[in-house]
This record gives structure tokens, sequence and C-alpha cells, in this order.
């Protein structure tokens, strides 16, 4: 069951150049600054309010966070829903004819467990489900 909207993950080119605008400009305070390797990202994240903003800059051009940025520039990229159960909600998305582009769920940032549906059958919303490790 989704419990609530996690995080929203925002594409960068450098998080040290857009920091500055989170923090100053709009007084958020930067919590978190990690690399996940598997997906050849840097996150920042910013509390806001329940949830949180992930900045995300690719560390290599084979990230998928480079491509997207390549072929839509910087801006939103996905939105995270928590779920209690990662494998539950996997089996029922996929029961109801979504697209997986994870199947099996892979630790992302914050040593939460991941996995994505794919845009194509979202309504064009890259989406997120996240738990925390069993």
């Amino acid at each position: 069951m989704i419990t609530n909207v996690d995080h929203i993950g925002i594409a960068v080119r450098s998080i040290e150049e857009v920091l500055p605008y989170y923090e100053k400009a709009l007084g958020l305070t930067c919590e978190k600054i990690e690399f996940v390797d598997s997906q050849k990202v840097k996150t920042a994240f910013l509390k806001v309010g329940d949830l949180h903003l992930e900045l995300l800059e690719a560390t290599s051009p084979e990230s998928p966070i480079a491509k997207f940025i390549k072929k839509n520039g910087e801006g939103v990229h996905h939105i995270a829903f928590h779920v209690d159960d990662i494998h539950s909600q996997l089996k029922k998305a996929s029961a109801e004819g979504i697209r997986l582009i994870n199947e099996v769920p892979f630790e992302g940032a914050k040593e939460k467990l991941v996995a994505f549906l794919h845009p194509k059958s979202t309504h064009g919303v890259l989406t997120e489900f996240c738990s925390q490790k069993d």
C-alpha cells in the first residue's frame, strides 16, 4: 500500500550550482549528499514538510540522469511513493498491466529499496516505489 509521497526527483547538471537556489532563495536545508553507484548519480536531499526533494546529478555519461538531461534538460525527473511492501506493490502494478523498469527492487539512496515503473505505462510520469530494507 502507498503510504505517502516520499520524494520528488529533480535532474540537475550540477548539485553544487543549483544548491544555492534551494538553500538561499527557498530557505531549504540540504540534509544529505550521497552517491548511488548503481545508478551513476550523486544525490542531495532537501526536506520540505513531510517529503523530500532529491537533486540528481549524473556521475557518468551512461547515467539515466545524463540521458534524461540530454533529452529533456534539467527538471522534474520522477515522483517516488513510499510503500509498505515494495514486492507486493510491484506485483500489483504488473498485474494491472503496468510496465516495470525494475522487476526486482535494488538499493537506492538513503539505504532504501527502490524500483521504477515505466513512464510509457504511467501516463508519462516516471514513478518510483521505495521502502525500507527488510
